[in-house]
């Protein structure tokens, strides 16, 4: 738990440099990707330009929620407005499970059932070259930051994108590596539709983008299910608050620690402590303050809440 107070900040400043390099990526490819779906008539062109017209929409959702959530504590928000966040990255997740999954399998199913088409594909190929690099780019802003974060806790990157407490580092690099993925399929199913003349393969790589992008979005709207319910800290997050309170000269041990996240890289501190020596009752809520107070300055704690322990309960 570092006692950088601008190193929150500097966090979120990252995080909304990955929103952005995101959108710019995914608007100048949704714009190509219609234009190509347009001429070819190819189911899984016309899939993957809705996968990448719903993440730029998704990207506004994703920069509202750092720019709310960053506001400081207030009278009506005593612990700030971190979990804004969860709840605008939540709509950015169901657009992308509306405007992206149910899209993209509808669209495979018509062309599935329907009659096939004659189609060109030399500007399909040339468009999902040049969207790969594209969702490339901003697939590794978002890898990097995530690494940064992971090499920081101890984490792998995988376990970190799971169970970060910044949801829009999380949406940004699984809608990426969803663009990443779909667009192979699209290819494939592009290529396939080429070399046999059925177009039920370019429907069929339609569908399994669709798939793709409904998994994804169930998994962000969990987590961010998780979050806004009241989700804890893990455990390493919680044994580096214990080291921190035991650190502290004035704590002799704690009985009771709780850490719940409140928005990005925010948590609120909830402990018992016992004190050393026999402090006068008259001091004693006076040396809780200033624990609180040493513990809030501290990047990641927005709120501190000590309270005494008795003397029967076990250390932790």
């Amino acid at each position: 738990m570092s006692d950088a107070p601008e190193e929150r900040s500097q966090a979120g400043g990252e995080s909304t440099l990955t929103v952005l390099v995101a959108f710019g990526a995914n608007a100048l490819v949704a714009v190509a990707k219609t234009v190509v779906a347009v001429v070819t008539g190819s189911a899984s062109m016309l899939a993957e330009s809705a996968h990448s017209w719903a993440d730029t929409g998704n990207e506004v959702f994703l920069f509202v929620a750092n720019r709310r959530s960053s506001r400081p504590p207030d009278a009506s928000h005593p612990t700030g407005y971190g979990r804004e966040a969860y709840v605008w990255s939540l709509f950015a997740a169901m657009g992308l499970f509306t405007a992206g999954a149910v899209v993209s399998v509808w669209n495979g199913v018509s062309k599935l059932l329907g009659p096939s088409e004659e189609t060109s594909y030399t500007w399909a190929y040339v468009v999902l070259a040049i969207a790969f690099v594209l969702e490339g780019v901003s697939f590794g802003q978002a890898y990097r930051q995530a690494r940064g974060e992971a090499h920081s806790l101890d984490r792998d990157v995988l376990e970190h994108a799971l169970e970060t407490s910044d949801p829009t580092l999380r949406a940004v690099l699984a809608e990426d590596a969803a663009a990443l993925a779909g667009l192979v399929v699209a290819a494939i199913g592009i290529a396939l539709h080429q070399l046999t003349g059925q177009a039920v393969y370019d429907a069929l790589g339609s569908i399994v983008v669709g798939l793709l992008l409904g998994v994804v979005a169930i998994v962000l709207i969990n987590a961010n299910r998780r979050f806004l319910t009241g989700q804890q800290s893990d455990e390493r997050l919680r044994q580096a608050a214990l080291e921190r309170l035991l650190d502290m000269p004035e704590v002799l041990r704690v009985t009771y620690l709780r850490l719940e996240f409140v928005g990005p890289r925010q948590v609120v501190l909830v402990a018992s402590v016992d004190l050393v020596g026999e402090q006068p009752e008259s001091r004693v809520a006076y040396t809780l303050r200033d624990l609180e107070g040493r513990l809030e300055r501290q990047a990641t704690v927005v709120d501190a809440v000590l309270t005494l322990s008795t003397p029967d309960e076990a250390s932790l």
